[in-house]
């Protein structure tokens, strides 16, 4: 829901300024001899995310204004969205107004971050505090905000939301819905009609589920426009399989579908823009359960594209999933093929929760959307698709392992394995994501945390259109 109001609401709004703290005695100096008393007795020092609030004069409850401490920032003229995500947790109830002019992208960044941070799980609790709302600056953005703000939040429900109520079936509905709502077409695969389709890798990670596996598939035609590919890891619960993962490893796997969700939301943002674009997505939603019928161990199964894979370890499902549904992006050569994937816990021992693993075939392709993140404070991190790790894949039953034997380089053997089914599109990126905030931070509460969306669709934009 729109915590936005109409520049005509801004009468009465309460001013937010944005200080730091090379700022802060020029703010003082032009404030009233009351605010400055205040603010100098309240130990207000302009520290980054430091909050004061303002009272009215003549009473003691009140708030006439806020100022947000922007810390040592350089140049506070570009806010981000992280500037103001914060806000609606910390702020009374009531309309407010950022103070002073900014550029149309700090505008609008101001604005998605204010509606980011107002965004609540209520799936299972209903949560009655009342939030306040914003006049947004002039300049904003508004569609951007509303598309990018709906889409995000979307993915962060999804996320959110545990495998009891979100399986392959429920992720089918989700894309179903938004074919929908734009009038194209989603054509769902399940259970033994993926085997009659050859995506034989896709069936056996999901075989040994209650809740059958399926192959999610949308098309959003337009005529003569550059074709964009998405391919999602729906791994709806993953509990490593026969390789059964420990309690601790096991108890954040609801979110094993973090990739699919993301490619979701991207496409929502493509398609609700209108972007001038041929957009297909690919969700293959699996369930990577136990039971008698669970693929094991020392299995060699044939792929899509017909090379055969020694398994290794069935805790390394998503890059077979992903095999498949790549083989068959591949097949058509977009102009772009974009998958996103909780992959690996060793790109997260490398980077952090933070900041997602990117691999690109060319390597320029990476490179623009680390540039393009650092603009909208969306951050990835370039990472090699290096060729001397690749025989780390090798097999002596089969044309390749889904694991290597040795404990480096995880996230890069990981990418390389994907790449062996990507051999016809000129430009491939995978992102390697975590898809979650396992820390409390200002705007950003533990849960569902969308990476790259933000950046990705900036990426298709200034490459396609």
């Amino acid at each position: 829901m729109s915590h936005l109001l109409n520049e005509t609401d801004a009468q009465g709004a309460r001013p937010i300024w944005l200080v730091g703290e090379q700022g802060l005695a020029s703010w003082l100096d032009m404030q009233p001899p009351a605010v400055r008393s205040w603010t100098r007795a309240q130990g207000f020092q302009a520290e980054k995310q430091k909050l004061l609030l303002i009272p009215s004069l003549g009473s003691g409850d009140a708030v006439a204004g806020v100022v947000l401490g922007l810390g040592n920032a350089a140049d506070l003229s570009e806010p981000t969205l992280w500037t103001s995500a914060s806000l609606p947790d910390r702020l009374p109830p009531g309309r407010y107004r950022f103070a002073g002019s900014f550029s149309a992208t700090g505008a609008t960044q101001l604005t998605l971050g204010w509606e980011y941070g107002a965004y609540r799980f209520t799936r299972y609790r209903k949560l009655a505090v009342e939030l306040p709302s914003l006049v947004a600056p002039a300049g904003t953005d508004l569609e951007y905000v509303r598309i990018a703000s709906q889409a995000l939040a979307e993915a962060r429900d999804l996320i959110n939301t545990p495998a009891n109520d979100l399986g392959p079936a429920e992720l089918g509905e989700a894309v179903q819905r938004l074919a929908l709502q734009h009038e194209a077409e989603c054509r769902i695969l399940v259970g033994e009609e993926l085997l009659r389709h050859n995506y034989p890798l896709i069936y056996e990670v999901g075989k040994g589920s209650a809740r059958e596996p399926r192959l999610i598939d949308l098309r959003w035609e337009k005529r003569g426009a550059p074709r964009v590919t998405l391919v999602g890891k729906g791994v709806c619960f993953d509990t490593g399989g026969l390789d059964i993962k420990p309690s601790s490893g096991m108890l954040l796997m609801k979110k094993d579908m973090g990739g699919a969700a993301l490619t979701l939301a991207l496409a929502r943002m493509l398609m609700d823009a209108d972007a001038p674009v041929q957009l297909r997505l690919l969700i293959p939603a699996v369930e990577n359960s136990i039971s008698g019928r669970s693929y094991r161990p020392s299995d060699v199964l044939r792929s899509r594209q017909g090379l055969t894979v020694e398994i290794g370890n069935t805790d390394a499902e998503g890059r077979l999933v992903l095999a498949d549904a790549l083989t068959e992006a591949d097949s058509e050569q977009p102009d772009l093929l974009i998958d996103l994937a909780t992959l690996t816990g060793a790109a997260r021992v490398a980077l952090g929760p933070e900041l997602p693993a990117i691999y690109s075939n060319p390597p320029e392709l990476a490179e623009q959307l680390r540039d393009i993140g650092e603009q909208v404070a969306d951050p990835v991190w370039n990472m090699p698709l290096w060729p001397g790790y690749d025989d780390e894949l090798g097999s002596r039953v089969a044309d390749l392992n889904n694991v290597s034997s040795s404990p480096f380089a995880g996230s890069i053997i990981g990418a390389l394995f994907l790449k062996r089914f990507v051999t016809r599109t000129r430009h491939w990126l995978h992102g390697d994501v975590y898809a979650w905030n396992p820390k409390e931070k200002p705007g950003r509460p533990v849960g569902a945390d969308p990476h790259t969306v933000r950046a990705l669709y900036r990426l298709i934009r200034q490459r396609l259109g």
